[in-house]
């Protein structure tokens, strides 16, 4: 069948030279759009040599970048994973008034710009903000630190793996779970025996999306973060920093190791698109 769909796909190329020069276009587009940048962030950040490039890796500020980075998105994933399994769960196994409107929230940070999301967190906790003197009052500072980066770099990153659930759960409806429970399963026991491995290869999907996101996030930490060495620089703030100081081989060697992530995530990807596609009937 296989071959059969390949021999047509080659004689339709071939009568069709129009179809070709689509093809070489689409194919073109790729390789300036995205290979030769990719290709450029790697040439700049060697062409010092190899030991430069891991010194400016090594350096103690781009070190404690990559390890808030790092840290952020820890903190990011499990909190995303909970709260997309649970938000998808209920939304796509009960109805109840509201439904359509609380979906429209949780997908809100997509739709809003990320430095927005940081200028309402700072309205909210910053010293000038709703809770910032209350906050103050009692010792607790939530504005331009690690926690405020973790929780912004959180709020950014949550609708992606419930906008991966949701679907999905919607689809397979509810009859399983039912079925389970006619047969005396429980409510923990019907969760993950029927619905968890249903949707697994989504989540996965949704938790790789999340992790790349939260590791390139840009606004929304620049606002809350106050962008100080070695304190609250993550990754992409590391990379701003030493491009205005003029130290670019630096900023394209940090630059990199995002790229090495993004391409990493890339590959987790495609695997996984592969393994939805035998797994599905």
């Amino acid at each position: 069948m296989s071959a059969r769909v390949s021999e047509t796909t080659r004689a339709g190329l071939r009568g069709h030279p129009g179809r070709i020069a689509l093809v070489l276009t689409g194919a073109g587009a790729v390789g300036l759009l995205i290979s030769l940048p990719l290709g450029a962030v790697f040439y700049y950040a060697l062409r010092e040599g190899w030991a430069a490039y891991f010194g400016y890796l090594l350096a103690p500020d781009t070190r404690h970048a990559i390890g808030l980075s790092l840290l952020a998105a820890g903190v990011a994933l499990p909190v995303n994973t909970v709260f997309g399994l649970c938000a998808a769960w209920a939304l796509a196994k009960f109805t109840f008034p509201g439904r359509r409107l609380l979906i429209s929230l949780i997908e809100l940070p997509l739709s809003i710009s990320p430095i927005i999301i940081g200028v309402g967190y700072l309205f909210v906790f910053g010293l000038q903000g709703v809770l910032g003197p209350w906050l103050d009052d009692h010792g607790i500072s939530m504005a331009f630190n690690v926690t405020s980066v973790v929780i912004v770099t959180t709020i950014v990153t949550s609708p992606y793996v419930f906008r991966e659930l949701l679907p999905l759960m919607l689809a397979q409806g509810t009859q399983e779970e039912q079925a389970a429970v006619s047969l005396g399963a429980g409510a923990w026991k019907t969760f993950f025996r029927v619905t968890l491995p249903n949707v697994k290869w989504a989540l996965f999907y949704g938790l790789t999306l999340s992790f790349a996101r939260s590791l390139g996030e840009f606004g929304s930490v620049a606002v809350v973060s106050g962008a100080v060495r070695g304190e609250t620089n993550t990754l992409t703030l590391q990379i701003d920093l030493l491009y205005h100081d003029q130290v670019q081989t630096a900023a394209f060697a940090v630059a990199s190791v995002l790229t090495s992530f993004a391409l990493v995530t890339l590959l987790i990807k495609t695997w996984v698109e592969r393994r939805e596609s035998v797994d599905s009937p």
